[in-house]
């Protein structure tokens, strides 16, 4: 499996053009006195995408969110969104973007209901039908003092007072924290509805599942920076496959290690092999076949794989 390189001269090739990309990022770079940060950001997301952001905590995720929001500035680089900069142009861009924060903090005193009616007067809509309409799909409780929810329910009320408006662009900081599967279901179908409206949604998680199910691309943040960006499409034809076998007696599981693309997982236990399989599988499944197979398992690796396999063998290779 190879990985892209997200550096300056390797941005992703579908991406808007700089003039009107949601996000563009070029060479951004941030650090604080007591260590941390980001360094040398660049990438471009496209209108119509979803786009996950992934690293584990403290890897500069939500740095990167509060640099787009123009909530700290970044020591060197460009930041622009919609073509517009991101710090002359904040009021401006701060009406077209939702963002829920990873530490979501809301007044504790309101009701659901009159805090998003307060957050709709606020942005001089939306109509309370359209927010309605995202509550029922939530399930929330709306006219309980926000103090005595939940945490899953206070996610909701963070997640609606995001998405309501119809933003162009959803800043979304761990979305599906506290959220049950229900809900969390409903919240990547409406990610899915907004990419397929044009809209764009920059996703920053370390749910692995949940990015492969819902992203388009996904960009690997480490110690602070990009290194990565591909598509999820291609990590999966770029995998190899994962077999798994045991045989009814003893074997020379050196035949098997010495087919083109095969490499032994692990060392044989007993009369299981496991093998990582790069290309096609039929030499393997043949050269089995004529041992006394008791059971044969066949997968891709699921995204979780894919990326500890990445993040595990470029550790401290900078």
């Amino acid at each position: 499996m190879e990985w892209t390189p997200a550096s300056s001269a390797a941005v992703d090739a579908t991406a808007s053009s700089a003039s009107d990309a949601p996000i563009s990022l070029r060479g951004v770079t941030k650090h604080f006195r007591g260590g941390g940060g980001v360094g040398d950001i660049t990438v471009e997301v496209a209108a119509g995408e979803v786009f996950g952001f992934l690293g584990p905590n403290g890897a500069g995720k939500t740095t990167t969110i509060r640099l787009l929001l123009d909530l700290i500035r970044p020591d060197a680089g460009q930041i622009r969104l919609f073509g517009l900069d991101s710090r002359r142009d904040s009021v401006a861009i701060r009406h077209r973007i939702g963002y829920l924060p990873g530490d979501l903090a809301l007044y504790e005193r309101l009701t659901p209901r009159e805090l998003l009616s307060h957050f709709a007067h606020l942005r001089g809509g939306p109509a309370w039908r359209e927010i309605a309409a995202l509550t029922d799909r939530f399930d929330l409780e709306l006219d309980r003092p926000i103090r005595t929810l939940s945490k899953g329910n206070r996610q909701k009320v963070g997640l609606v007072q995001a998405i309501m408006g119809e933003p162009e662009l959803l800043l979304l900081d761990e979305p599906t924290s506290g959220l049950d599967p229900i809900v969390q279901h409903q919240v990547h179908m409406l990610m899915r509805a907004m990419a397929a409206e044009g809209r764009t949604v920059f996703l920053s998680s370390h749910v692995l599942a949940e990015v492969g199910q819902v992203a388009d691309r996904v960009g690997l943040i480490r110690e602070g920076r990009l290194v990565a960006v591909e598509r999820v499409s291609d990590l999966r034809r770029q995998s190899v496959h994962l077999v798994d076998a045991s045989v009814s007696g003893p074997f020379d599981a050196s035949i098997l290690a010495s087919l083109p693309g095969v490499t032994l997982q692990r060392d044989v236990e007993g009369w299981d092999v496991h093998l990582d399989v790069a290309g096609s599988v039929n030499p393997v499944v043949r050269a089995l076949a004529e041992l006394d197979l008791a059971d044969l398992s066949v997968r891709e690796p699921d995204l979780e794989e894919l990326f500890l396999s990445f993040y595990e063998g470029t550790h401290g290779a900078d």
